[in-house]
């Protein structure tokens, strides 16, 4: 078997021919295989693991309010550049191409809401804050060109692409794309480009904790700077409640913090993002990978760890760029294995949040929850396109009709599964304003017009189309026939 040693050796020289990705690229692909081999990585000791104070993870209802006056709100804005996590695909909700250009509500899509928020405090202020989307090689294409997105079959919605459809708005827009690394085949460590597969899935985007380095070496980290520009603003493109903040903004400017994480309050569902933790002096994101196996329990319980990440993350660009010069942003890697036509590869990932240990004065703010609105499913998609929200210039606003501070739990069926689908089983979107939880599996229809509230359970027999009448009221009812209606 090949040692560690002549698997990097042997590694080099395959990826050295690999003509489709740049010199940085071949560099950072090797460079994190070496770390991944010589199993390098983060033990965190369990027992001295320490809440976070408020000093810590300040909570957001403490942070001072904005300076009064348009001048010195244009002034703050404009050392804020927004960027955008553009690289997902709608694969899981039966789309083709970018995630972002799904429309959510208005006919407008995520994108199309950016946009205008940034647009609108543009025009309010008189400011400049670009936006960049970190494309990858996945979304690049449909993102930057001036074509269309056949969405949502069998409607074909077609969607005009962002990039384009804005060149005349009064925001700059740029793009650029995340790095391209080759799949490894686990067999050999080869990449699987030099076995024949040359075609996308010979690739994959090394998550998002590589923006640093891409912002990087595409040339733009420089030409913020150039412009004055200290902060910039990451978030995923699906999350509907990372808008820009200025108190937030005013906060880590008045205090030279380099690097702020976003988290609110955790529930039993929130475990993905991880939790942020002080250790040994410093604060980190702490991820359920990390985590051994005797304290997964006491990791996702909501008496401990009662914060998680949120991917709402606000850094400070002259740190990313001694950071990334100094090649120091060594973050956990996260080893996702996956199967091309029957071969078993494995891709090497990072995650931004993970980058929070490394920065100066790095802190996270306890935010509401109504900055964590990511659409990932279908019922996601209900919650927003509801009236549960509103729309207002762009910005995606909770009905303060509703007394609830926790959303609805809302659990589709697979038939829901695709936005066509789903779309198609509803007449109109239900009211959900005094809703509890919603559970739909089987072959059901929704008419227009109709009201639920409480719990709700809608559940169709096998081999039977289940339809929901326009107009009914649904008070905690469980229905499984027209009879129960």
């Amino acid at each position: 078997m090949a040692t560690e040693t002549e698997k990097i050796t042997n590694l080099k020289s395959s990826v050295a021919g690999l003509n489709q990705i740049s010199e940085n690229e071949k560099s950072g692909f090797i460079n994190l295989v070496a770390r991944y081999l010589s199993g390098e990585a983060q033990h965190v000791e369990w027992s001295k693991i320490q809440t976070p104070t408020d000093k810590v993870v300040v909570p957001y209802e403490t942070l001072a309010p904005t300076p009064d006056g348009a001048e010195a709100t244009k002034s703050l804005l404009d050392k804020l550049v927004v960027l955008k996590l553009n690289g997902g695909l709608g694969t899981t909700m039966g789309c083709t191409g970018p995630k972002s250009v799904i429309e959510v509500r208005n006919g407008l899509t995520f994108l199309d809401l950016i946009v205008i928020q940034i647009e609108s405090l543009n025009t309010k202020y008189g400011c400049n804050v670009p936006l960049l989307l970190m494309n990858s090689f996945n979304t690049h294409d449909d993102t930057q060109k001036a074509s269309y997105l056949y969405c949502f079959l069998p409607q074909f919605f077609l969607l005009p692409l962002i990039v384009e459809k804005y060149s005349n708005s009064n925001i700059e827009i740029h793009t650029f794309n995340q790095s391209q690394y080759p799949r490894l085949v686990v067999e050999d460590f080869q990449p699987l480009p030099c076995k024949g597969q040359t075609g996308k899935d010979g690739w994959y985007p090394p998550g998002h904790g590589d923006v640093f380095p891409s912002l990087m070496n595409s040339g733009k980290l420089d030409a913020l700077l150039a412009k004055g520009k200290e902060y910039v603003f990451v978030a995923n493109s699906d999350n509907l409640g990372a808008i820009v903040d200025l108190k937030i903004l005013h906060h880590l400017v008045e205090n030279k913090n380099e690097y702020c994480m976003e988290v609110t309050p955790k529930t039993l569902a929130d475990v993905k993002g991880g939790t942020l933790i002080s250790y040994e002096g410093k604060v980190q994101l702490l991820e359920i990978a990390q985590v051994a196996d005797e304290n997964v329990n006491e990791f996702k319980s909501i008496e401990k760890f009662k914060i998680f990440n949120t991917n709402n993350l606000w850094v400070n660009l002259n740190a990313i760029k001694r950071l990334v010069e100094a090649d120091a942003l060594k973050m956990e890697i996260i080893p996702n294995p996956k199967e091309v036509d029957r071969v078993k590869v494995l891709q090497l990932e990072t995650a931004a949040g993970a980058a929070i240990r490394f920065f100066e004065n790095a802190i996270g703010i306890n935010v509401p929850r109504s900055r964590f609105l990511p659409v990932k499913a279908t019922s996601d998609l209900l919650l927003v396109q509801s009236d549960l929200y509103t729309l207002t210039d762009g910005f995606v606003i909770r009905n303060k009709a509703r007394t609830n501070p926790a959303n609805p739990s809302i659990e589709l069926g697979p038939e829901f599964k695709k936005v066509a689908s789903f779309l198609g089983r509803f007449k109109s979107i239900p009211s959900i304003i005094e809703l509890d939880n919603l559970k739909v599996s089987g072959d059901v229809w929704f008419g227009a017009n109709i009201i639920l509230k409480g719990n709700v359970t809608v559940t169709a027999k096998p081999g039977v189309k289940l339809e929901i009448p326009d107009g009914v009221v649904l008070e905690n009812k469980t229905i499984s026939g027209p009879e129960d209606i």
